[in-house]
């Protein structure tokens, strides 16, 4: 059985410039097809616009208001909000006030499948 919780997790900056803390993935448990993370965001910051050429992505906001942008368009979310960010994708989120998100990358998140222009 493996659980983990998020005040062991360890925070580190990914490629795209936000935080995470990885719950799950191949970094903390035998997890080969996925991973899933917390995310925050300060109010008014934003994530660099970028792509993953594998990696599927669901962003899932726990707390905050946010402008969530995919391939040009843009749209507010919230709390309850479930996004999906297909392979290929450019995104951006921007927060409107501070943001908490889970993120669920299938393959698992990697910074060598983050791209920018």
């Amino acid at each position: 059985m493996e659980i983990r919780n998020l005040q062991n997790a360890t925070p580190f900056t990914t490629k795209d410039g936000s935080t995470i803390r990885s719950l799950l993935d191949h970094t903390t448990a035998p997890v080969l097809n996925q991973s899933l993370a917390a995310a925050d965001l300060p109010e008014g910051t934003s994530t660099q616009r970028h792509y993953h050429k594998k990696s599927e992505e669901f962003y899932y906001i726990l707390s905050g208001i946010a402008t969530m942008e995919i391939d040009g368009e843009k749209t507010q979310v919230g709390p309850g909000d479930a996004i999906l960010i297909p392979p290929g994708a450019w995104h951006q989120i921007h927060a409107e006030e501070a943001l908490n998100f889970l993120c669920c990358c299938s393959p698992p998140y990697s910074h060598d499948d983050t791209y920018f222009k």
